[in-house]
């Protein structure tokens, strides 16, 4: 699989009004880039304009895929809500990309795939009989269904408890090894484990954080993952209490 670097450059507004900040990225090409900040800094706004969907932002900049080739086609996007359709199963939903393509649907693959996240037991549910956990499961199952070279994560375990969390950041890591990788998350341990590069955005634009040694995902008992946590909490806390 050719998992192209991101180059991105530019900022974007919305009606005359900021919502992402002038940054300069690199994305690296089969890396995890682990992205924190406060709220409504423009995370999810910038994982919008690289999935191409953000039309309702102006944007001023470039986008471009280290391999000169376009990025349409190649990048799977998972939102902050799971965006599951009501009238389909879990199954149907995990499927989705290829019924809206009108490519041959694959229930096998679909079906270890609803099984590596726990959900076995729950394929022919609809969304409306799942947990919250239970549908972001489901939600990540369809992105991983998808296997595009580009895979952008918004939040995508941040409705799991503790446990289920990590084995879900296991798995997710385990079977997007090849691919490029950006998350956005608020929790500094998710980006100490996962993250081979770790950005923090905020108002004055982008500021780079060195991840631990090792390939993610480490274990949550490393010390240098655990002293990089440390700090990365009390950077954003920091800024927090200076933004007050």
């Amino acid at each position: 699989m050719n998992s192209p670097g991101i180059t991105f450059e530019g900022s974007a507004t919305i009606a005359g009004a900021s919502v992402l900040p002038r940054i300069a990225l690199d994305v690296a090409a089969g890396g995890w880039t682990c992205l924190l900040g406060p709220s409504g800094i423009g995370k999810s706004t910038l994982l919008r304009l690289i999935a191409g969907i953000a039309d309702e932002a102006e944007f001023s900049g470039r986008i471009e895929a280290s391999d000169g080739a376009s990025l349409g086609g190649r990048v799977a996007l998972m939102s902050q809500s799971d965006l599951l359709l009501p009238w389909l199963s879990v199954t149907e939903n995990v499927m989705l990309g290829a019924r809206l393509r009108g490519e041959a649907p694959e229930p096998a693959r679909a079906a270890a795939l609803i099984d590596e996240v726990g959900l076995a037991s729950h394929a022919a549910k609809k969304p409306d009989q799942l947990s919250g956990g239970q549908r972001q499961r489901a939600a990540l199952a369809r992105t991983l269904m998808e296997d595009r070279p580009v895979i952008l994560l918004d939040e995508p375990f941040s409705a799991l408890d503790a446990r289920t969390r990590a084995q879900m950041q296991d798995l997710t890591a385990r079977l997007l090894a090849p691919h490029t990788v950006l998350m956005v998350t608020h929790d500094p341990s998710e980006a100490a484990r996962l993250g081979t590069a770790i950005a923090l955005l905020e108002e004055g634009g982008l500021r780079f954080w060195p991840a631990p040694p090792g390939a993610p995902p480490r274990a949550v008992t490393d010390a240098a993952t655990l002293e990089t946590q440390g700090a990365l909490l009390a950077s954003l806390r920091g800024a927090a209490e200076g933004a007050s």
